[in-house]
């Protein structure tokens, strides 16, 4: 069992690389279409050959070298392609949002920080509670720049989920694609602004579902996604990304068995299916 901090910055203690097969398998299926289709074509031309009315019959070293030059063609096409994690920082990179809050401490103005994503073209906001949760002020930063005053339109304690308004939107508005379910070995992002660093993109894999933690405020948040990519102040609040760049879960916290609150290599989520329902989204 881990513990969560409720602070959006803090985070408590825990108590109690695997690559992508289907993707392995589409690459190898179109290899073998590749090869078949040459040898198809092959064929063709020697019976074209053969009957009289085509060239001279093509042979082995032929069809070999053909082959070979599909290969190569189709190895230079994968190389040209953008790595996952490129691809997936594209995806989410406009709907990612910066959320700075402020409120009432025992030494004066306490500032606090985390992440949030565009979910609907209105631009509602999704991110986590306890990065907004008792703020007499809490503004938004999109992806252009654009500052928005929010406030919390509705929250759901249970998973720590909050769903923000602005009132202002920036020039384009572009919600994020939110997917459908994670499974153990599944390569994901988390996205954020840990320590105050911006657009950061960590990469790791999914290490376990159904985890159950407990918060420092009291009560459990139940059947997260555990992951290994970093995280640390800032990402609370953040997406979780696939491979493809859609949210499968907003980042909540991080188990920390050493009191402190910067990465120990555990991270959490809340599912998007569980979040996206706070706001009204189908489920995933």
């Amino acid at each position: 069992m881990a513990r969560i901090a409720a602070h959006p910055e803090i985070v408590a203690p825990d108590e109690t690389n695997a690559e992508d097969p289907h993707r392995a398998t589409r690459h190898l299926l179109r290899r073998r279409w590749l090869v078949v289709g040459v040898i198809l074509f092959a064929v063709l031309v020697a019976l074209k050959a053969w009957d009289g009315s085509g060239p001279a019959l093509i042979t082995k070293g032929d069809v070999d070298q053909s082959i070979q030059r599909a290969i190569q063609a189709e190895r230079k096409a994968e190389l040209a392609a953008p790595p996952d994690a490129a691809a997936a920082h594209k995806a989410i990179q406009p709907s990612l949002v910066y959320i700075t809050t402020e409120r009432a401490g025992t030494a004066g103005r306490e500032v606090g920080t985390g992440a949030g994503v565009i979910i609907k073209a209105d631009g509602t906001v999704l991110t986590a509670l306890h990065v907004v949760i008792g703020a007499t002020k809490i503004t938004t930063r999109f992806a252009d720049g654009t500052e928005a005053s929010s406030k919390i339109a509705d929250q759901q304690p249970a998973s720590d989920i909050a769903v923000l308004t602005v009132d202002r939107l920036p020039e384009v508005v572009v919600p994020a694609v939110l997917g459908g379910g994670a499974r153990v070995g599944d390569t994901v992002f988390a996205v954020g602004h840990p320590l105050g660093l911006a657009d950061s993109l960590s990469a790791g894999v999914v290490s376990a579902l159904g985890r159950s933690v407990r918060v420092d405020v009291g009560g459990t948040l139940n059947d997260l996604i555990q992951f290994d990519a970093a995280v640390n102040p800032g990402n609370s609040g953040g997406p979780l990304l696939d491979r493809g760049g859609q949210v499968i879960g907003i980042v909540t916290g991080l188990a920390n068995p050493s009191k402190q609150s910067f990465f120990v290599g555990i991270g959490f989520a809340v599912p998007i299916a569980t979040a996206g329902a706070v706001a009204g989204s189908p489920p995933q």
